[in-house]
């Protein structure tokens, strides 16, 4: 098995927001700035990096018939890990994402990757796997959050780059925003998938 191959399959192939269609009440709520995205995604992909690894370890030791509420048990002792650690160095991020934190611990993306991957798979796989499904969703909801923040607030990282003429348009960072957003998005992406495969059939 292909470490590379696990990893790189959840930037683009299986992203699991604009292909899988995954995770995207947190993507809708959270992307109304780039700082908020980055900390949800650094979040997520801690929780599923980690949970993806205990998973993997345990995952001979745990019946199968309590195996989904063993995997809830492993990810939420994560999230809470998680979300003390960010309360106490980044209270201001913290208290932005709010209810979206501890929200990690019903994720489908997260709970997905330990009963398709993680509970059927070796330790360095899974690590491979939550690594590029995390980095994959961070991506996603960042270009999200980037074209929101522009368009919405004339300002990039807090840092304003369109000037103080620039009337923002500020259905975008409203909840409307976010659909507009994620639908172009979903239909460049399934454009890019498309020319992929009429290429491969080519060949």
């Amino acid at each position: 098995m292909k470490l590379g191959k696990e990893f790189t399959k959840g930037i683009i192939a299986e992203n699991p927001l604009f292909v899988q269609v995954l995770g995207t009440c947190p993507s809708l709520a959270v992307t109304t700035s780039v700082n908020n995205a980055l900390g949800m995604g650094v979040a997520f992909t801690a929780v599923l990096v980690c949970s993806n690894l205990v998973i993997s370890l345990l995952r001979k030791a745990v019946p199968s018939d309590i195996r989904i509420p063993s995997y809830i048990v492993v990810i939420a002792s994560f999230v809470t890990m998680i979300e003390m650690i960010m309360n106490a160095f980044a209270p201001a991020l913290y208290a932005s994402l709010g209810i979206f934190i501890p929200l990690i611990v019903v994720n489908c993306v997260i709970l997905g990757r330990a009963e398709a991957f993680a509970g059927k798979n070796p330790a360095l796989p899974s690590i491979a796997d939550g690594l590029g499904m995390g980095v994959g969703y961070t991506l996603a909801i960042v270009a999200i959050a980037s074209i929101r923040e522009v368009l919405g607030a004339g300002t990039f990282l807090g840092i304003s780059i369109l000037g103080s003429a620039y009337q923002p348009a500020l259905i975008m960072i409203l909840p409307a925003g976010s659909f507009i957003t994620m639908g172009f998005l979903f239909a460049g992406m399934n454009i890019y998938n498309r020319r992929k495969a009429m290429k491969k059939e080519v060949m």
